[in-house]
């Protein structure tokens, strides 16, 4: 009996399959013009058509064709490219919220009134999931009610308060730095004031002008709309976070919540090209990749910057990678090649590349670190100046103001990354963290997408904290009744000692100033 018992179960373990998960039809927002968004998810995009997934995607580029994907390319973003940067470098933090806005709005817009677009949204077609990038594109949201899709969201650089919000996580502002602040999460108390005076300054202005005029852009473009674009907010099924523990810090996350920060980066490494290849192995000193990412362009850079870049690059041992987006840079050093485009992953991965001087975004930040070079970071806005910062308490990485850029400040910072082991050493160390993981996160991201199809939305994840408001959400009322109850029953009895002590002629000397607390 014993034997027969212990056929059945082995024969039922062996028989045994997973949940399947039947083709869907998933779509895919990407209304940003900087690659470096698109590329976050471009594997996965890829990997979800490889298992079969009819996979759509709107983004602002010109793209391969893909087995199993489909592209809408809403070009017309890109005219404000140029702007949103020169935009974004003012010094206050309610000047940067308002022209974030008005950069947001356009890239909306543009994006909605595309005629590919307009197309999809009159077809009368259908989704079962829709991917929406979370950079306060809140409109863009209302794409999973018109297609009655669950709604799942992603963000290349982790989380925020407003990610938080949507999944009803908590975001302690004592070690969750405002993200496009140059803090980390250990704050002195001066960085804790600075940072709670500017938590309180993105709220009021999200609340008094970021979303009353998206309730406005919402409104315009579905007139007809299932779902308020509050109720839309609140309809997130799943977020997929750009970050890692080991590349940031420990912080509280719901079930709903998935780091799969590197999901971008290729456990095996392409070949180089030849010409590339070649100047790489050939450089006895080693190289030096540079890299401003995709948003900010390096030809672009001030005169008298670009002037201090090639200085510097032509007194180098090493030869320099510098990725330059035209066919010509004057006084181009003979150590230096330019090229417009980079397969940044696949240098990085090459063992003869020492050192990354990067504007600081979080996918360079990443791949630095999971090949394991020393960064040099010029951050210019957003979460750059954080990363960066980060990069220099975790001992990876130095940064520079790329606004007041100095030869011989930019010469020291280089040559102590090269010749300071401890740097790569520390680089080496996170890196071997971040791969001790049980899957790729590009594996991690795709299951729990499926997951959630599976579960037609996975409604049991859905944290209750979503649907109490802020009073019931931090105990405020219960917290009023356990004060006010035994102050009540205080009053009530020192009232009846007075009485009883005193009779009606003589007044409690307390009762007066009991009644004014």
């Amino acid at each position: 009996m014993r034997l027969l018992a212990v056929i059945a179960i082995v024969f039922c373990v062996l028989s045994a399959k997973p949940l399947e998960t039947q083709s869907a039809k998933i779509l895919a927002t990407l209304p940003f013009p900087g690659r470096s968004q698109y590329i976050f998810v471009e594997t996965y995009l890829k990997a979800l058509a490889a298992k079969g997934h009819q996979v759509t995607v709107i983004n602002a580029f010109k793209n391969k064709e893909t087995p199993n994907m489909r592209f809408i390319e809403a070009l017309g973003v890109h005219k404000y490219a140029e702007e949103m940067l020169s935009l974004l470098n003012v010094p206050l933090l309610w000047q940067q919220l308002n022209a974030m806005d008005y950069i947001l709005d356009k890239f909306i817009e543009t994006t909605l009134d595309d005629e590919g677009v307009k197309k999809l949204l009159n077809s009368g077609e259908t989704f079962d999931l829709v991917l929406a990038e979370m950079v306060h594109m809140e409109p863009m949201y209302a794409l999973a009610q018109h297609f009655n899709a669950t709604l799942v969201g992603f963000s290349s650089f982790g989380t925020d308060r407003t990610i938080d919000e949507a999944a009803g996580n908590i975001s302690p502002i004592s070690y969750n730095p405002l993200v496009t602040s140059p803090r980390t999460d250990r704050m002195t108390f001066l960085e804790r004031l600075e940072n709670h005076y500017d938590v309180i300054v993105e709220e009021v202005h999200r609340h008094l002008v970021h979303l009353p005029h998206m309730r406005e852009v919402y409104k315009k473009y579905f007139p007809n709309a299932k779902k308020t674009m509050e109720e839309v907010m609140d309809s997130f099924s799943l977020i997929l976070l750009g970050q890692h523990f080991s590349l940031s810090y420990p912080r509280p996350y719901l079930p709903n919540m998935i780091e799969v920060g590197g999901m971008q980066i290729s456990h095996k490494p392409k070949p180089l090209p030849e010409d590339i290849k070649k100047f790489i192995e050939d450089s006895p000193h080693g190289v030096i990749y540079f890299s401003m990412g995709s948003n900010v362009k390096s030809k672009d850079l001030p005169q008298e910057t670009r002037d201090t870049l090639l200085k510097t690059f032509a007194k180098l041992k090493q030869r320099v990678l510098w990725k330059f987006e035209d066919d010509n840079m004057p006084g181009k050093p003979a150590n230096v090649l330019i090229k417009k485009w980079y397969p940044q992953p696949d240098i990085l991965a090459h063992p003869n590349v020492k050192l990354f001087i990067s504007h600081g975004g979080l996918l360079s930040s990443t791949e630095s670190v999971y090949f394991g070079k020393p960064i040099l970071g010029l951050p210019c806005f957003y979460d750059q100046h954080m990363n960066v910062q980060r990069a220099q308490r975790m001992g990876f990485g130095l940064g520079l103001d790329l606004n007041n850029l100095k030869q011989e400040d930019l010469e020291k910072a280089i040559q102590t990354l090269l010749t300071d082991p401890s740097y790569a050493k520390a680089a080496s160390a996170i890196s071997e963290r971040y791969r001790d993981q049980p899957q790729p996160a590009v594996d991690r991201a795709v299951w729990w997408t499926e997951y959630v199809i599976r579960h037609n939305g996975a409604p049991h994840l859905r944290a209750t904290s979503r649907d109490l408001n802020f009073i019931q959400l931090h105990s405020l009322d219960t917290l009023a009744v356990i004060v006010a109850v035994p102050l009540l029953v205080a009053l009530i009895i020192l009232k009846l000692s007075c009485k009883l002590l005193g009779g009606k002629k003589q007044k409690c000397p307390h009762a007066d100033k009991l009644k004014k607390h």
